[in-house]
């Protein structure tokens, strides 16, 4: 339960962008019982109406979204000057989208979500390292 709460107070919000309510409510309900505050949009237009896009301390969005893919709203983002770290989730990913997503610095998890691997690289992504002890 203490790491739970150190990984909250760490990672702040996480934004939650694809357009399907049960992937969407699973990972909200998923990331919530981890101990994780969650904001949850069904498209990118949904998210970048939001006022407040600096209080995220990372998105997981899915590549195939109406509208915007995944990787073009990290684009947006990016000319919005908002570097906030991205998880892309998409399954099956082509190999042109694990290149655009490679250059962009943006990590894929595939779907099916199995195990820990989101929860794994949202810690990687934003939870700043441990300094080592001193002896």
């Amino acid at each position: 339960m203490g790491q739970q709460r150190n990984l909250a107070l760490n990672v702040g919000v996480v934004g939650v962008v694809d357009d399907d309510p049960a992937v969407r409510n699973s990972l909200k309900f998923s990331l919530e019982i981890e101990g994780l505050a969650v904001a949850v949009y069904a498209d990118a237009d949904d998210l970048l109406k939001d006022s407040d896009l600096a209080r995220f301390n990372c998105l997981v969005v899915d590549q195939r979204l109406p509208g915007l893919s995944g990787l073009d709203l990290v684009a947006e983002l990016r000319d919005r000057q908002l570097g906030v770290p991205v998880i892309l989730i998409t399954s099956q990913p082509s190999r042109a989208v694990m290149a655009q997503a490679d250059k962009a610095g943006v990590p894929i998890v595939e779907k099916p979500l199995l195990g820990n691997a989101l929860l794994d690289k949202i810690r990687v992504l934003v939870v700043p390292p441990t300094p080592p002890s001193a002896c």
